[in-house]
């Protein structure tokens, strides 16, 4: 066990104290009959049936939550207790209790306890809705006292100051207590749980069959990124654990599922920023015989449509700019965006050395010995990409750059492809989907050639996708979406750490 500090010593001496006298300080049934929410409306209500001016019948109910304040005056008690709802202020005084109850409660609870409270609901002198306390239970006792994010006021007015949990990574490392000190934190991962049901319920009502494709895969692909790897002892196969759900459900497609999705976790073996993170949460759906137009119109209304559900409005404020969600969204060509920003024309330079050398004349420092699919990312991220801030989706991308999207007609080189972006970095992806198997073949071969053998981002080759693509895929639109990135910007958290419960970080020692 970790060193103990003065106050958990003490804390348990209250433990052992409290067993010396036959009280389990963890009991193991609770007993609730209303939420504090629950309780305060049922008051509310007696109080408007009764008529201005009269008291109203009398209400009692049993609470249950932890102790986020405590205020001792003599002959009364304050506290404030906080459970999912919301906090409720309890009033203990000895005309029920008896002196010896309120003292007992004032040695031997502490603020972080869980407690059950039985009791009539009452207003006091200030207008407070309060539990006037006939009765109380110990349900856990907090060992650690919690730190908190703001001090408490109580009734009388007192100021109760407490540790403060302010340091960011402290409280992505301890969820558990920043959830437990902040009703905002607790409410965006609401907003979150919200967003997910949002998406879901949305595609389900137009048709789409919500699927669950394998996370430990032999043959990882979708996406240019570079895996996990795990090991499977019985079968003495090195596996991947997924870094996209593509090629696994287009697969279904050439099976008669032609429509499908799936909202799950994926894990890019990569660097962490402000919106990455090795593990996070993707939705993909594939749609037969739609192409990326389709989509395009289809995630605009899907999108708004989840943000009306989540926060009431088309337009919501991320890092003090107001973003207008409403349909339609802007459309921008890749080709004039990066023309518009760097003063290059990617079309007029078709190779690496070409497009690298008209970079340099412009003053930029592209990277060296890059593909120029490469380079095009590089114009993309540097200077385009956080130009765009209101909804935008940027469309028809270098085929370089985009291995399972289907080529323009009557231009090889360019692909049905666009990107959403929104407050200047990537919110979703999608294809027109390739469905030759012979071209997807030559595009796995092309990808290998033009990354170095020791580049673990190339695409590998999937030889049971190609078999799969034989037996005939019909044309279809895919699209993928980053349910963490727009989480943030309908929470206004700058960090994709803030909107995940428990988010990959160093070990404790570093």
């Amino acid at each position: 066990m970790a060193e103990l500090s003065s106050l958990e010593k003490i804390r348990l001496e209250k433990i052992e104290e409290l067993r010396a006298e036959g009280i389990e300080p963890f009991p193991t049934r609770a007993v609730r009959t209303h939420t504090s929410t629950e309780a305060i409306a049922a008051f509310e209500h007696l109080e408007k049936t009764a008529g201005e001016g009269k008291t109203p019948d009398e209400l009692k109910v049993t609470l249950a939550g932890r102790i986020r304040a405590m205020r001792a005056m003599g002959k009364v008690s304050f506290a404030h207790i906080e459970d999912g709802d919301g906090k409720i202020q309890l009033f203990l005084r000895i005309n029920e209790l008896s002196q010896e109850m309120v003292d007992f409660f004032n040695k031997m609870y502490d603020i972080g306890d869980f407690i059950q409270a039985s009791g009539v609901m009452m207003r006091t002198r200030t207008g407070e809705v309060t539990l006037h306390v006939h009765d109380f239970l110990l349900l856990a006792k907090s060992v650690s006292p919690l730190p908190a994010a703001k001090d408490e006021t109580m009734e009388d007015g007192t100021l109760v100051r407490h540790a403060a949990l302010e340091d960011p990574e402290l409280r992505a490392r301890q969820r558990y207590a920043d959830l437990a000190v902040n009703p905002d934190v607790r409410e965006t991962f609401r907003k979150r749980a919200r967003l997910v049901s949002s998406l879901r319920r949305f595609l389900d009502e137009h048709g789409f069959l919500e699927v669950e494709t394998p996370i430990l895969q032999p043959i990882y692909g979708g996406a240019a990124a570079r895996p996990f790897t795990t090991h499977h002892n019985q079968l003495k196969q090195d596996l991947y654990l997924r870094i996209s759900f593509e090629l696994y459900l287009k697969r279904l497609l050439v099976g008669n599922l032609e429509r499908v999705y799936e909202i799950g976790r994926d894990f890019r073996n990569e660097g962490v920023s402000f919106k990455h993170n090795p593990e996070f949460t993707q939705l993909e759906f594939y749609w037969a015989y739609a192409d990326y137009l389709q989509v395009m119109e289809l995630t605009e209304q899907m999108v708004s449509t989840a943000c009306k559900d989540v926060t009431g409005s088309f337009k919501v404020v991320y890092q003090g700019h107001e973003l207008d969600f409403t349909p339609p969204w802007k459309r921008l060509e890749m080709r004039q965006g990066l023309l518009d920003v760097t003063g290059v024309d990617i079309y007029e330079h078709r190779d690496a050395d070409s497009l690298a050398a008209a970079l340099r004349k412009k003053g930029f420092t592209p990277p060296v010995n890059a593909t120029r699919g490469k380079l095009v990312d590089f114009m993309l991220s540097e200077y385009l990409e956080p130009t765009l801030v209101q909804p935008t989706f940027l469309y028809d991308y270098p085929r370089d750059i985009s291995p399972l999207a289907k080529s323009k007609p009557g231009d090889s080189q360019t692909v049905e492809r666009f990107e959403g972006y929104v407050a200047g970095f990537e919110l979703c992806n999608a294809f027109t989907e390739l469905n030759d198997p012979l071209d997807q073949e030559q595009r796995f071969i092309e990808m290998g050639r033009d990354y170095a053998a020791e580049d673990e981002e190339k695409h590998p080759m999937d030889e049971d996708y190609l078999r799969a693509m034989r037996y005939g895929m019909p044309p279809c639109g895919g699209f993928g979406m980053g349910v963490d990135r727009l989480t943030m910007l309908l929470t206004d958290k700058h960090s994709i750490r803030e909107v995940l419960l428990f988010p990959h970080l160093r070990s404790e020692e570093e």
